[in-house]
């Protein structure tokens, strides 16, 4: 991938250079610190301790999936099979998640613990085309993220992969945690039990979501599907009639119309996005690709 160059154009056009922490536990301090804006991330704990090992970083992404975050400190150093090494461990002891869970954010999150697409992020001042070349061929939720200091106050996340990979099964529960006296169905079976109208516009908007650029990939989850590329662009609910589609953007910037497009900024929903359209037929479709396609540039 070639690389990538920044220009100040005030009060004369200047290359910045490019540099790299000088300690990697600098750069760690920073995402720690930051992980929701940079990743969509809540920080849970560093340096987390397991057997032989410890993980540096540990999170929980906005879609309630277990986050992994590993640092390659050398060009020597194999962070991708450390970080899967890791997260194996993590899916053979779920239970010390949760509770890591409860102690940070309490049981009512705990209860919402996702492990249909747990995910970890390498993140590395460079990769090898042979890392990403492996990653491809593990098939795991590994994403690749390169960094840049730009001067003394700019820093370039950029993710070199969008992976491909289906989500883990998993017996799931029909309160599905803390929503204690209701029932849902999964996104699974509301695909099964949609009007074939409605599954022709969803396998339609998905294609479409999908071709706007090779950086951006889906998370199929219990109640829903995210479409993320560092951070959730677009969220799919299907319903019997309609499909749901809730979009990162701030609802000032957009046109809201009324039974198609509303701000959800205080209205309760699955998955992420201040913006909601509600998709019943081909007409709504070409109307909402304008949107999801502001959506995916701005973010």
């Amino acid at each position: 991938m070639a690389d990538i160059k920044l220009f100040m154009t005030k009060p004369e056009v200047r290359e910045l250079a490019v540099s790299s922490v000088a300690l990697e536990r600098e750069l760690q301090t920073l995402l720690e610190r930051n992980l929701q804006t940079f990743f969509g991330v809540t920080f849970l704990k560093s340096e987390y301790s397991i057997t032989n090992g410890r993980i540096d970083s540990i999170g929980i992404d906005e879609n309630n999936c277990p986050v992994i975050i590993e640092y390659k400190r050398s060009v020597s150093e194999n962070v991708i099979n450390q970080g899967l090494f890791y997260l194996d461990w993590l899916l053979d002891h779920k239970a010390d998640f949760k509770l890591l869970v409860i102690d940070e954010l309490g049981m009512d999150k705990a209860n919402e613990i996702d492990w249909s697409m747990p995910c970890v992020i390498c993140v590395a001042n460079d990769f090898t085309k042979y890392d990403e070349h492996a990653v491809n061929q593990m098939q795991k939720n590994i994403r690749l993220v390169r960094y840049k200091f730009f001067g003394d106050d700019l820093i370039l996340l950029e993710q070199i992969n969008a992976p491909r990979v289906s989500p883990l099964k998993e017996s799931v529960s029909k309160d599905f945690g803390s929503l204690k006296n209701k029932t849902y169905k999964t996104f699974e079976e509301q695909l099964a039990t949609t009007q074939p109208k409605i599954l022709q516009i969803y396998e339609s908007l998905h294609d479409y979501i999908m071709s706007l650029g090779d950086d951006i990939s889906e998370n199929r989850l219990k109640l829903y599907s995210a479409y993320k590329k560092l951070k959730n662009v677009v969220c799919l609910e299907v319903r019997a009639t309609s499909i749901m589609v809730y979009l990162r953007l701030n609802p000032s910037d957009v046109e809201l119309i009324d039974g198609f497009c509303r701000d959800v900024t205080n209205i309760g929903h699955w998955g992420t996005g201040d913006v909601e359209l509600t998709i019943k037929d081909e007409a709504d479709f070409v109307k909402a690709k304008d949107y999801i396609l502001k959506a995916y540039q701005v973010n």
